[in-house]
């Protein structure tokens, strides 16, 4: 078959196909740019809790005015929704069948490049700060980090019989953990010695669940007063529409109806509103690492990046948590600032991904961008409106595969455009999905089964298939089966979905 006469194809491919000869090179000039990268990456943060995004109550004065003062992608994602996987994305430029980062408890296989690997080796002094989670159990110093401070899988928020390794010693926990690691970027920020240019890497643990929020923000956001989202306080029922997946999850570990099995004795409500109210020690920490920018004169020869490792739903179609294609789950905030280089108050509408973010720093860098990685410098948009240029992607792959430990979600492939989101599900007998973007942004009308739609969705079958086979995807790593999984339902909830109309066959 002629892959290249298919429109959509061809445009994929043919951005894979120059995007091969464009990694091996850096396009970045070296003059008058910043030489420093402080790249703070949070955990399950949503795309739009920030005032600059209009939230209704939240306030985040710090990331505001990274954002009013660079530039912000309105259209970045994760090609996995699910920490370790697009942790791994972002230090690789991988996509997760690429790195074999799975799960939560896969380590990054031995002998992977990572972008602080590269920056050290060409001078960059690097320093890691926080959660790395790939592994589960082991805090051990990774490669490519000169300056190491982190735990044993998720951490604790609470200090309590803690401890965190620094540079290979243990010590005892002294604060609430997005505060502690704010202390510790902030002492190795005024503290580093050398001429050399420096990357530091801080990865919170916040603002994972469960939602414990620091002291001085508990429960500022609970006065019922403050209007939450509606999908939030009066979560929707799925559509007839939905595959059968979506509707089951509601009364599951994911869902509105048994959310974590009640182990926090909250609400979907309440815990949104901690949730919010964890967002405002982020925000402190952003504001922290900026003002020790400012003390060590770095201000302006340095690029920030603040990003999340994936979105999180709050009651869209009956479900919390991410790990599904839906926009909520695989969406993430992108803010970029650094004075002189980027563009100020700078909206950017291409899609673009977490398995970028690794070829744009090494191309800011001046390295050579290995072509093993999958992603693409996106740096030329950072200075010129003009970009994206005419072989940039018009459409995204996302990948999420079934894990034993969540067995709600089942394995997925998704293609997300700019208007059209395509969404197929492997090993599980139920629907797949399509929806129109510009006219159903809440992915409420399934398209699937619409005869005006057959032809495209046809073609995005194929495009899919090829995205899959030319960045060899066709084989899916599996993870270790543990145990039964949270599999759990609650006995007075929602009962199992049967099949819908369309699938029942004629007498």
């Amino acid at each position: 078959m002629n892959y290249f006469g298919d429109p959509f194809i061809g445009r994929f491919i043919l951005a894979l196909m120059l995007l091969v000869f464009a990694n091996g090179t850096s396009r970045a000039s070296a003059a008058n740019r910043p030489k420093n990268i402080i790249f703070i990456l949070i955990d399950d943060l949503r795309y739009d809790t920030f005032g600059f995004m209009g939230h209704p109550f939240i306030q985040t004065p710090h990331i505001d005015a990274l954002a009013n003062e660079g530039t912000v992608f309105r259209n970045a994602f994760v090609t996995t929704s699910l920490c370790s996987p697009a942790r791994a994305s972002f230090l690789t430029g991988q996509y997760m069948h690429h790195h074999q980062v799975v799960d939560n408890s896969t380590p990054i296989l031995q002998g992977t490049r990572t972008f602080p690997m590269l920056l050290q080796e060409k001078g960059y002094t690097t320093a890691f700060v926080g959660k790395w989670h790939m592994g589960g159990s082991s805090d051990a110093v990774r490669p490519g980090f000169d300056h190491w401070v982190s735990f044993p899988g998720q951490g604790t928020y609470a200090p309590e019989n803690q401890k965190i390794n620094v540079n290979g010693t243990r010590v005892p926990r002294k604060k609430y953990m997005t505060d502690e690691l704010s202390d510790y970027a902030e002492d190795w920020l005024l503290n580093r010695t050398g001429n050399q240019p420096f990357m530091l890497y801080l990865s919170h643990k916040g603002v994972h669940g469960l939602y414990d929020p620091a002291e001085r923000h508990r429960d500022r956001y609970l006065n019922p007063s403050l209007q939450v989202p509606s999908f939030v306080s009066d979560p929707p029922q799925p559509k007839e529409e939905k595959p059968m997946w979506v509707k089951n999850q509601r009364n599951s570990w994911h869902g509105v109806e048994y959310p974590y099995y009640g182990r926090s004795g909250q609400s979907v409500e309440e815990m949104y509103r901690h949730y919010c109210e964890m967002i405002l020690s982020i925000d402190d920490s952003v504001g922290r690492v900026r003002e020790a920018l400012k003390v060590s004169g770095h201000t302006e020869d340095t690029m920030i990046f603040f990003t999340s490792d994936g979105g999180h739903l709050w009651g869209e179609h009956g479900l919390i948590d991410k790990r599904c294609a839906y926009e909520p789950s695989m969406r993430i905030p992108l803010v970029i600032h650094a004075p002189g280089f980027t563009g100020e108050g700078k909206v950017l509408d291409a899609l673009v991904a977490n398995i970028d973010v690794a070829p744009t720093l090494l191309d800011f860098a001046g390295i050579n961008i290995p072509d093993t990685m999958d992603g693409q410098s996106f740096l030329p948009m950072l200075q010129d409106a003009d970009f994206p240029p005419s072989d940039w992607r018009d459409a995204l792959l996302y990948e999420y595969y079934w894990e034993p430990a969540f067995p709600m979600t089942p394995t997925t492939f998704a293609l997300r455009g700019e208007r059209y989101k395509f969404i197929q599900y492997h090993g599980i007998w139920d629907l797949d999905e399509l929806y129109d973007l510009e006219t159903d942004p809440g992915e409420n009308k399934n398209l699937i089964t619409d005869p005006a739609f057959q032809d495209q969705i046809q073609q995005f079958r194929r495009q899919l298939y090829q995205a899959l086979k030319v960045t060899s995807g066709l084989n899916i790593p599996l993870g270790f089966k543990r145990n039964h999984g949270s599999h759990l339902r609650h006995p007075d909830g929602s009962p199992a979905e049967g099949f819908p109309a369309y699938m029942h066959g004629k007498k």
